[in-house]
């Protein structure tokens, strides 16, 4: 009787970890910025990575477009080559982008013109021997960089542009007989909702990636890349608030991607603060990466650290120039993977790699994503 129990006991085990869904592994993407020239690619990690976007091909008389196609291609070799490191790497042309984006519209807006341009992003990676597209369009329905053509039906367009590609992306799968991924990067604030469809658009895609970076607070000098709002300062944005959002519009959370910051923004504030933090919000840029920031800023040359608890964001104040400097950290980077995991999201994606050579991020994200 004793061994039959056992028996039965043992199978039960068997049967229900059969039965056990595997958690799927988290997506650490990096965005790589081949726009400067050749990418010394012996400085990336590739087996910390699950995914590179290569940024940027521009958008052309309605194609996508290799503008620097001689080192471009020679990019795409070297970083092909990383596979020997880590063949489960997969390596996307990332279209678009902030500098890049004023003819998305037009070339979105037929039928014909989307096929045009599916066929031809397609066409890159087929060549090349890459694994996917990923669409960075700043924005539809929305005016990004100064002279970007935008139309309302930005709107539905975003969602056929999508659609055209899929169909171009399942032909190359059947030729090749391997997964070909399209993905985007997209708003990290609710607003950029009400200009497209989400919901529809995400039954196309592998993966959305959130820029939940660069928040702008208007006249109040504030966080860039916070994950909860301040209380220090009236929030208008945080990656809680974009997340929150799209899977409210019907965007499943394991679609989702948070986006991380690997450099920090710039802000001189009206004189009189003790932190800057709320300030008033006089100029700001972009600033530098964080290994300059870690290594060189924090706690120096007039700077102090700060920590927003509440907001789960650092930040640095130097009260000599009034310059107020905010950024992700190995803390905040630590609080957006425990939130990544909690709330089932498919995992980070990070504005980009050459902004942390000494990798301090990635090396918190690849501690705190296993």
């Amino acid at each position: 009787m004793k061994m039959k129990r056992t028996l039965v006991l043992f199978l039960l085990v068997i049967l229900f970890g059969a039965m056990k869904k595997e958690t799927p592994q988290k997506v650490v993407i990096g965005y790589v910025g081949g726009f400067r020239g050749l990418v010394n690619t012996d400085l990336i990690a590739a087996k910390k990575l699950t995914h590179i976007n290569y940024a940027f091909v521009d958008v052309q008389r309605n194609r996508a477009f290799l503008t620097n196609e001689k080192t471009d291609t020679v990019n795409f070799r070297k970083l092909l080559q990383l596979k020997k490191k880590n063949p489960a790497l997969k390596i996307l042309i990332s279209i678009g982008g902030w500098a890049w984006s004023e003819n998305f519209s037009d070339a979105m807006l037929t039928d014909t013109s989307r096929a045009a341009f599916a066929l031809s992003a397609v066409d890159i990676i087929r060549k090349h021997h890459l694994d996917g597209v990923d669409i960075d369009w700043e924005y539809p329905a929305q005016p990004g960089e100064a002279g970007n053509v935008v139309r309302p039906e930005d709107k539905q367009n975003f969602t056929l542009m999508f659609e055209a590609l899929r169909k171009e992306l399942d032909v190359l799968e059947k030729e090749s007989g391997m997964k070909k991924l399209l993905t985007t990067a997209v708003g990290g604030f609710p607003d950029f909702l009400k200009h497209t469809e989400m919901d529809k658009a995400a039954a196309y895609l592998d993966y959305i990636n959130l820029m939940t970076y660069d928040f702008y607070s208007g006249k109040i000098a504030g966080h860039h890349t916070n994950l909860y709002p301040s209380k220090l300062y009236p929030t208008e944005n945080s990656a809680d608030k974009a997340i929150s959002a799209y899977i409210a519009a019907g965007v499943p959370a394991s679609k989702l991607v948070m986006g991380i910051a690997f450099y920090g923004r710039n802000s001189k504030v009206a004189a009189g603060s003790t932190t800057g933090l709320g300030a008033g919000y006089v100029t700001g840029e972009f600033g530098s990466g964080f290994s300059k920031i870690k290594d060189s800023l924090i706690n120096k040359k007039g700077f102090k650290e700060f920590k927003d608890q509440d907001a789960k964001a650092s930040y640095l104040f130097n009260a000599d120039s009034n310059t107020l400097i905010t950024y992700d950290d190995e803390w905040s980077v630590r609080e957006k993977c425990k939130y990544v995991t909690n709330q089932g999201m498919a995992g980070v994606m990070f504005w980009e790699y050459a902004s942390d050579p000494k990798e301090y991020l990635l090396n918190e994200i690849a501690k705190s994503l296993r």
